[in-house]
């Protein structure tokens, strides 16, 4: 099942994202669920993230959200996560 993990960060967050890219690279590395990722931008700043994620269930891809080291550091103000169906590409 594919999910659109869509999260934007809170105002005045981009140290914390610095401070958690590489971990949370690694989480996407060492958990191989991720189909797509990348950073939501407003010109070069990235404000959010959009990851794809390729779970069993919802639940599976709450765990996953709940996991990422971006969320356990507080970046996100917001995160939904809607089932997602892929026709290009």
């Amino acid at each position: 099942m594919l999910i659109a993990l869509i999260a934007r960060d809170k105002d005045g967050a981009l140290q914390t994202r610095l401070d958690n890219r590489a971990a949370h690279l690694a989480y996407i590395e060492e958990t191989g669920v991720v189909a797509q990722a990348g950073p939501l931008l407003d010109g070069d700043a990235m404000i959010g993230s959009l990851v794809i994620l390729d779970v069993e269930n919802l639940s599976a891809a709450q765990a996953w959200a709940d996991n990422d080291p971006y969320a356990k550091a507080g970046l996100f103000k917001s995160v939904e996560l809607i089932p997602w169906k892929k026709v290009i590409g």
